[in-house]
């Protein structure tokens, strides 16, 4: 599956819209996480953990993406984005979307 953040493909022409796809996933912050954190806000640095969550967040929002444009018959995405939206004190929402789409081989 061909992901770009772009409308087109370059070389390539889209032979079908198949309409808008999107995998989300709410992530909520670790207590004991939180207090690490809150001692690298005072002195400064990344909060690796944070990190680590929130790329794992975005992995599968991506899967999920995929999946529903797998499921549509599509072999690229096109125009993927992400957000995040804080959904309740302590949690946070990764949503991917794009447009699946279908490439003349």
């Amino acid at each position: 599956m061909l992901l770009v953040t772009t409308e087109t493909v370059e070389g390539r022409k889209i032979e079908e819209t198949l309409g808008l796809v999107r995998g989300n996933t709410i992530r909520a912050r670790h207590i004991g996480h939180d207090i690490m954190a809150g001692l690298r806000n005072i002195v400064g640095g990344e909060i690796k953990d944070y990190t680590r969550m929130l790329s794992q967040a975005r992995d599968q929002a991506i899967e999920r993406m995929v999946a529903e444009a797998e499921r549509l018959g599509a072999n690229a995405v096109v125009g993927v984005r992400f957000t995040t939206s804080q959904t309740m004190s302590g949690a946070a929402e990764i949503l991917a979307y794009g447009t699946a789409v279908r490439l003349k081989e």
